[in-house]
């Protein structure tokens, strides 16, 4: 490999730090109360920088894209048992497909005629950064790569201008209150995509990133995302882990209706 993996996680948190306007609720913003997209907005986003940029080659010759580091041998490196209860391992018919950082918010309303109300998770939107080979190469420089992405802005729409969106691997959403959706579908790559549902949790470990800059309500957990068993899918178990942020007040006692908390988190993809 030409460039070192330390240069890889540099250059992600360079990308995340390239946008300075919080994000743009571009999944098709709020509707019934809860974040949605749909597969048709990636298409009306400019998420590639222009071909003759000199990035390009450099991320082609540094080896971040699927397919270049032997990622079956990263599975040990998860870390499962670093939570109570630890999660299951992967199913061993399963292949490591694609290891993400992903940095975005987790989204909440709140309903302020009931003084007793406590905010309800309606969903999340976050943008996914390959560091694949750092899983194989550097496990604990990418396990600490959510905290420090936390402490960088949320990337907006003008991440198009940047060379460095090479690096985005695709986008997570919800396709309504309860179904997260995974889309490796770019200009730039046709990965796949699909729906899952919640399956194991366990609450992030003590001492996990409570929020940017050390400042905020905790970590949200750690799961597992199944496959939907009818439908499009390309993925059969995503691990959500070492999270950092993401977690709402435990009150809605001066919340907005809708608010939203910056997080990050590794995302192993399985197929």
């Amino acid at each position: 490999m030409l460039f070192s993996t330390s240069s890889l996680v540099v250059a992600l948190l360079l990308a995340i730090s390239a946008s300075a306007r919080p994000y743009e609720k571009r999944w098709g913003g709020w509707g019934g109360g809860s974040w949605r997209g749909s597969r048709g907005d990636e298409e009306r986003h400019s998420w590639q920088p222009s071909a003759a940029s000199p990035y390009v080659d450099f991320f082609k010759r540094a080896g971040i894209s699927a397919g270049n580091c032997d990622l079956q041998s990263a599975i040990p490196n998860m870390n499962l048992a670093a939570v109570s209860p630890a999660l299951p391992t992967p199913n061993p018919d399963l292949s490591l497909f694609q290891v993400v950082v992903g940095r975005g918010t987790q989204n909440y309303t709140c309903d302020l005629a009931n003084a007793t109300a406590v905010p309800v998770p309606v969903g999340a939107v976050a943008t996914l950064y390959d560091l694949s080979c750092a899983a194989v190469d550097a496990p604990e420089l990418l396990h600490v790569t959510p905290k420090v992405a936390l402490d960088l802005p949320v990337p907006s729409s003008d991440d198009a201008r940047s060379p460095m969106n090479t690096m985005v691997s695709g986008h997570h959403y919800f396709l309504d209150d309860t179904t997260p959706f995974f889309n490796l579908d770019t200009s730039l790559h046709q990965y796949g995509m699909g729906a899952l549902q919640k399956g194991n949790v366990s609450d992030a470990p003590e001492g996990s990133p409570a929020g940017p800059f050390g400042q905020g309500d905790g970590a949200v957990a750690w799961l597992t995302l199944d496959q939907v068993p009818s439908g499009e899918n390309s993925w059969k178990q995503i691990y959500r882990l070492n999270t950092a942020g993401g977690n709402p007040p435990k009150t809605c006692t001066g919340s907005a209706a809708s608010f939203e908390v910056d997080y990050a988190a590794e995302y192993w993809i399985f197929r």
